[in-house]
Order: structure tokens, then sequence, then C-alpha cells
């Protein structure tokens, strides 16, 4: 596998802009030879740094460069929160998914900041809260009427602060409506049928197993680079077995939670999902290299922020609901 190129930043400044003042970490950018300062392993989301003999801050980490025992802990924790939720209130999982949503928001738009990017907050977040809200309420319309009003509030807030860099901010705004606004009201919409818990289970594991899957593979078996300009550690190998995750799992749960369900509908979801999970790292990948920095936050140890958990979800959720709808309508 390949080596990894040495941090010799000092943490001031990135190659390409100053550093957000937030916890978003900075970023080197690839070297020379197409490696960057990520482990250039496995096809999951970058982890923690580590030294030439794969150590960071004296505790021993996985082949692709994070610590892995304590991923694992804090992934198995998030996934207790989710099912107790689901499977209780489901209200509840709303309200979880609503405080994740809006702190990716955050770390998103305190980010921009570093290419003095300023996206209004206020109707942002208001989009933010309210769309998954009124969405299990009142379904697609007032996805569709919510969304809208979010981008009409932002174009008329930002008016306010003057014509400088207006184009800007409100383009910016718009990527983070159309990134995580609109994302909350898709999950919004998994979650409302009466079983909407089944929805969302299947929707979450499709997208963990793509991860999971991915990470191994590519940590042990990764040598073809998939898109080494955009994120160095991604490998066909890592690809390969996010697929064969995605399938069995989606096979496995939609045959075994939807009423009506199939196995070959389950490997289709799987099969899309796979292409979508990719894609959504890649795409974050290409924002954090824009912004020239490695992690969005620092929230989730072992994980990085909380953007870098939900790069995959995002674009994961319509593709899943859509497929459920027209297989297994509501």
């Amino acid at each position: 596998m390949a080596g990894r190129t040495p941090d010799t930043s000092t943490g001031d400044t990135s190659s390409s802009g100053p550093t957000p003042s937030t916890g978003a970490h900075a970023y080197a950018g690839p070297s020379d030879n197409g490696t960057s300062p990520e482990a250039t392993s496995g096809s999951g989301t970058p982890g923690d740094e580590a030294s030439a003999d794969g150590t960071s801050g004296g505790k021993r980490e996985g082949k692709a460069g994070r610590n892995l025992p304590l991923a694992i802990s804090v992934g198995l924790g998030l996934g207790a929160l989710v099912l107790f939720s689901l499977y209780t209130v489901k209200e509840i999982f709303l309200a979880v998914m609503v405080v994740f949503l809006f702190v990716g928001m955050r770390e998103l738009t305190e980010a921009f900041k570093s290419r003095d990017i300023r996206v209004p907050f206020i109707p942002v977040a208001t989009g933010m809260v309210g769309t998954p809200v009124v969405t299990y309420v009142w379904g697609p319309t007032a996805t569709v009427a919510a969304l809208s009003l979010t981008v009409l509030a932002l174009l008329m807030t930002r008016m306010t602060e003057g014509a400088e860099g207006y184009v800007r901010d409100v383009a910016a705004g718009a990527l983070v409506a159309g990134y995580l606004v609109l994302m909350g009201g898709t999950v919004a919409l998994l979650l409302r049928p009466d079983d909407g818990d089944h929805r969302i289970v299947i929707f979450i594991a499709i997208t963990v197993a793509s991860d999971t899957g991915g990470y191994f593979a590519g940590s042990f078996l990764g040598k073809h680079k998939l898109a080494p300009t955009i994120s160095p550690k991604k490998t066909w190998e890592g690809v390969t077995g996010s697929a064969l995750t995605c399938m069995a799992v989606g096979g496995w749960l939609v045959w075994w939670l939807m009423e009506g369900g199939h196995v070959w509908q389950g490997v289709l979801i799987g099969l899309a999902a796979v292409v979508t999970a990719t894609a959504g790292d890649l795409v974050e990948s290409m924002i954090k290299r824009d912004l020239g920095i490695k992690d969005l936050g620092t929230i989730l140890p072992g994980h990085g922020g909380v953007m870098d958990r939900l790069d995959s979800l995002v674009a994961t959720a319509p593709v899943v609901w859509l497929l459920l709808e027209l297989f297994v309508p509501a």
C-alpha cells in the first residue's frame, strides 16, 4: 500500500487558505506523488492522522489511520441511540436527527469562513430545524414549501449586508439548504409511515454497511486507487467490499423488515446505495480540499466531525426513500 506524506504544517495555515477558527483540522492537500496526509488505504471516511509507525498520540491505530476501538465504540453508541429512539417514540429520533443536522450545518458554515464565505445563519438554521418537523407532520408538500421559503429567506436576509460577496454567500447558503435541509426532509419522509422505523433502519444500516465494508476491504486489500486526486485513500477494492456488504445487508433487511419485501429489491437498493454513499463521501472530500481542511470538526472521537459521518447518509437518503416507495409503498 502507498505510504503517507508526513504532516509538517504548523496548524496556523493550510495550503489553500487560512484554517477555520472552529474545530476543523487543517488539510495540507495532495503531495506531488498523489498522496496526502490522510492514510492512503481503505475507502471509508478519513480518520485521524497517524505517525509513520501507525501510532498517533501514543495510541495504536488501525491501518487506515484512525483509532479503531474508539471509532467502533462511538459508532455502537450512536447505533444504540438510533435504535432506542426509533423503537420507543419515533419523535425522539426526529429530534436527534435535527440536532445532528444542525451541528453538521454549523460545521459546514464555519468551515466556509476559511474562504471568507458568510452564510446567513438565521434563515438556514430555521429551515434546518423546521423542514424535518413540518415534513413529518404534513408530508412532501410541506418539504417543498419549507425548502423554498428557506432559500427565499436566505436571499432576502443577505441583502441587508450589501452587494459585496452577495452571490458567493447566497450560493453557499443554497448549497447548505440542498445538501442538509433537504436531506432532513427526506429522512422525515422515511420516518413518517407506520413502518417508518423499519425504513430508517434499512436506510442507515445499508449506508453503514457501505462505510464498514469499504473500510475493511480497502484497509487490508486496497491497492488500486479510485479517485487519487479527490480522496487518495479510496480504492476499487474498498468499493467492491462496500458493494458486497450493501447488497447483502439490503437484501436481508428488506426481506426481514418490510411486509411484502423481497431479497432482490433489497439487493438493488444496496447496489444503488453503494454508488450514492461513495459519491457522497467523494463530494465531502472535494469540499474539504477546496476549503483546505482535513476534517470539518472533532465532535465525534475516532470519526471527526458530524459532517464526516453524514456525508454518505446525505447522498443515500433520497435514493433509499425513492426505491422503497417504488418497491414497498408506505
